[in-house]
């Protein structure tokens, strides 16, 4: 089970910019936790983003449990293989 959940809307507003938006619960831990998750998913987000997103579209990661844990090489291959099913 991958550390994040990837929702993706088409804004359909003729702007071909991407936005992010990043979301952690309370259910995960405490502040320093839920942070280090958030910066975790911004890391990922930069790096996989401009080439792998799609264009004129909102995307969320939301971080589930177990995010903080798993390792950052298998979170990126999560995330590539997400936006790879989204694009299609």
């Amino acid at each position: 089970m991958p550390g994040f959940v990837l929702l993706m809307r088409q804004r359909d507003d003729g702007d071909p910019s991407m936005r992010i938006g990043y979301t952690v619960t309370k259910k995960i831990g405490n502040a320093v936790v839920r942070n280090r998750m958030k910066r975790r998913l911004r890391a990922l987000a930069r790096e996989l983003l401009p080439e792998s997103g799609v264009r004129g579209a909102d995307h969320v990661l939301i971080g589930r449990n177990g995010g903080i844990e798993r390792d950052f090489a298998q979170l990126r291959a999560d995330l590539a293989k997400a936006l790879t099913k989204v694009a299609r």
